[in-house]
């Protein structure tokens, strides 16, 4: 497996963004037959080349949406009452989420890369980088995201933007 040099994948997303929200743009207005067998293949072979405990980028640079159900398992966990857990950990975005209140996650161990409260994480997390969902349009605007955070993600639509170029979409 392949070290995740994120220096090196900021520039690669810095020189290919453009290019690539425009290929999922079109395949999200233009859904041919096959998108998800070639998503599948492109996801296994995306993970063959990161590791997330090498790179961990999402934790350093996104925050979850932390639900009811989060707040209340993760508060019981660190033996806190929700209302503390919420002021010393969270705040409400302008949409009315739960947020993290810094960058990178309170819960990341800078020196292992692994979560604190990995057993009881959020919702948002566990599920983090959502490739199980199809590259349709309900969750084309989740790629677009996180192709700027994720290598897994840059390289799952790598590899279907390659199907494409070869005309096998």
């Amino acid at each position: 497996m392949a070290t995740v040099d994120l220096r090196q994948f900021r520039q690669q997303v810095k020189l290919n963004k453009r290019k690539i929200k425009g290929f999922l743009t079109r395949l999200e207005k233009r859904y041919p037959k096959g998108v998800k067998l070639h998503q599948v293949e492109a996801d296994i072979k995306a993970w063959e080349r990161t590791d997330c405990l090498d790179c961990a980028n999402c934790c350093k640079t996104m925050s979850p949406t932390y639900t009811k159900e989060d707040i209340r398992r993760i508060s019981k966990h660190l033996n806190m009452s929700e209302k503390a857990f919420r002021e010393k950990w969270l705040y409400k975005d302008r949409t009315g989420d739960w947020m993290n209140v810094k960058q990178p996650c309170q819960f990341l161990d800078l020196k292992t890369n692994m979560c604190d409260i990995y057993a009881v994480r959020p919702r948002d997390c566990a599920g983090f980088p959502h490739h199980k969902k199809a590259m349709g349009a309900d969750y084309m605007h989740m790629y677009k995201q996180n192709i700027e955070f994720c290598p897994a993600t840059y390289r799952l639509v790598e590899g279907v933007m390659e199907k494409a170029a070869n005309g096998e979409l």
